[in-house]
């Protein structure tokens, strides 16, 4: 018990279940929500399916869409994950 009191074992846990389930929420957000509304400026709609293909031999085809979804996922979280970090160091928590 004295260990987990110093080490703060027991905060750090909860911090990781915290922001694991954070992380879930915020996914589901921009996947839900946000990314639809910015499929509404695409033609076909579903912009996370747009593909590039070089015509090189069989064909290569990358993945556009989906890597652009997958990195403005990760710049909502991590500017939502900042936010709640300020104002928790506002509040006093370390």
């Amino acid at each position: 018990m004295d260990f987990i009191g110093k080490a703060g074992v027991l905060g750090l846990a909860i911090g990781f279940i915290m922001g694991t389930t954070i992380g879930k929420v915020v996914s589901a957000l921009v996947a839900d929500i946000i990314m639809p509304i910015t499929g509404a400026f695409r033609p076909n709609g579903d912009w996370q399916k747009a593909v590039f293909i070089i015509p090189i031999g069989n064909g290569m085809s990358f993945g556009i869409g989906d890597f652009v979804s997958v990195v403005v996922d990760f710049v909502i979280i991590a500017f939502v994950i900042f936010i709640i970090a300020k104002f928790g160091r506002k509040a006093g928590l370390k």
